[in-house]
């Protein structure tokens, strides 16, 4: 395995974490500010309360999850190509005494 593949190490991924985890929660402040500014409008308010109450959860989520592993290579078999191989099928018969000859 080359050292470009590696997964990042545990510090990054935790410092990776804390930083989707404060921007969410700044999204979530904004929003609930906005939701008091527009107190009048209904709807708007709505939405944003809706959003500053769903963030603390999601971010609390984000925040736990690692980063999903990489997908792996695996070795399957693989039929060697026709032109690849040593006999040919075909060319395969069976004798029985007498040289006669039979298509098998």
């Amino acid at each position: 395995m080359l050292i470009t593949q590696a997964e990042p190490s545990l510090v990054e991924q935790h410092a990776a974490r804390k930083k989707r985890y404060v921007l969410t929660m700044a999204v979530r402040g904004v929003s609930l500010v906005l939701a008091a500014v527009f107190y009048q409008t209904v709807w708007l308010m709505i939405i944003f309360a809706v959003l500053g109450t769903v963030l603390p959860w999601i971010a609390v989520v984000m925040a736990n999850d690692r980063p999903p592993k990489k997908k792996l290579d695996a070795h399957r078999y693989v039929a060697p190509r026709p032109d690849r191989t040593l006999e040919d099928p075909a060319a395969r018969r069976r004798v029985i005494d007498g040289g006669t000859v039979i298509d098998g």
